[in-house]
């Protein structure tokens, strides 16, 4: 009879957890060679170690479980061959998943670090680069930074990665509106990673006035009044819907006095001044 091991020792021998070992057993993949009725013990032959091997080499390959003990069922070299194909197509597809990941992070560092760095209450012109957005026309009262979480779930609805919207949604006004205040709209600013299942519109690059201040939705008021200023004295009049957006938020801090928003109104020159 060959020697048998309790499963401690397998354990050890093969750097695995006794847990593990369980846990092949309870999916069918590596029963123990005997079980003492009397005391529960497990023991495994050396006969067992390369059906061992094979699973820990697969499970280093990331390969399912249920995919190891369908080939353990039938072992073949043409089994393995596909089954290894198949991983591969699975880890490249992870890898791009990653690596949309990866730049989703490079985005939110850079904004997150724009945001920390920029210089606060001045009303400057900038171009606006070219964006991807969904817009939903909505009516909003915004008397606290916690307002817009209504808004939000109207554009989470049927939405399978809400991560994307992590500080990128934003309270917009109609040129009329501008005029008039209130908010009859909110945006999704999307980046080139995001996926988002409905319609989405693509914004040009646009020349902007740009307001970036310390604070949230209800300190609004008083900057877009500065920024209607601006453009009078500038000889600017409106050319499209506002973008506020709140860089800093309640999403990434808990102290809202860093709060940053940001404030940006489509301008032109106006036909009077040309």
């Amino acid at each position: 009879m060959d020697k048998l091991f309790r499963i401690g020792d397998v354990a050890r021998l093969f750097h695995l957890s006794v847990s593990s070992l369980r846990h092949y057993e309870d999916e069918g993949l590596l029963v123990p060679e005997k079980i003492d009725p009397d005391t529960g013990y497990r023991y495994y032959s050396v006969r067992q170690f390369e059906v061992l091997n094979t699973i820990r080499y697969l499970r280093a390959l990331d390969m399912p479980l249920s995919e190891i003990g369908d080939f353990l069922k039938n072992r073949d070299v043409e089994k393995i061959e596909e089954k290894l194909l198949r991983q591969k197509q699975a880890v490249a597809e992870k890898r791009r998943e990653l690596l949309r990941i990866e730049r989703r992070i490079d985005n939110r560092l850079a904004r997150l670090r724009e945001a920390q760095d920029t210089r606060l209450g001045e009303v400057l012109l900038r171009d606006a680069p070219a964006c991807r957005v969904v817009w939903l026309q909505k009516e909003l009262r915004l008397n606290s930074f916690l307002d817009m979480e209504g808004a939000i779930r109207c554009l989470d609805e049927c939405q399978s990665e809400t991560a994307i919207f992590l500080g990128k949604v934003g309270a917009s006004m109609s040129a009329e509106r501008l005029k008039n205040e209130g908010y009859d709209g909110i945006f999704l600013v999307l980046d080139d990673e995001d996926r988002y299942e409905g319609e989405t519109i693509l914004l040009p690059e646009t020349l902007c006035a740009t307001v970036r201040f310390r604070g949230s939705h209800p300190e609004a008021p008083a900057q877009y009044a500065r920024m209607m200023d601006y453009m009078q004295a500038h000889g600017l009049e409106i050319a499209g819907f506002s973008r506020e957006i709140t860089l800093i938020d309640y999403g990434l801090t808990s102290d809202s006095d860093k709060f940053v928003t940001e404030i940006s109104i489509p301008v032109k020159k106006n036909r009077a001044e040309k």
